[in-house]
């Protein structure tokens, strides 16, 4: 992996992209990569990279990434649609 890596770096440098050009592309890369293997589940994808959710959401807006487009489809129901059984209802 290591030759590889600087193989690319070595591409990239002779190719004129920037510092901060390859940091931005490998960032975006890296990022869209964990959250599509979470299905765009931002929380799991956060806990995997190591940072904070809201540090995960401000750097997805930052880098202009479209994490919405990744999720698989399903949410869970919003609370107000939820049902309480009646072999689970709160002990007073």
């Amino acid at each position: 992996m290591r030759d590889q890596l600087e193989a690319l770096v070595v591409h990239m440098f002779r190719s004129g992209i920037t510092y901060s050009e390859g940091v931005c592309e490998f960032k975006k890369k890296f990022i869209l990569t964990v959250l599509q293997d979470c299905n765009g589940n931002q929380c799991k994808a956060a806990r995997l990279l190591g940072m904070h959710r809201n540090t995960l959401s401000r750097t997805i807006a930052d880098l202009k990434l479209d994490a919405k487009g990744l999720r698989d489809g399903t949410r869970r129901p919003p609370r107000s649609v939820h049902t309480i059984h009646p072999e689970k209802k709160a002990v007073r």
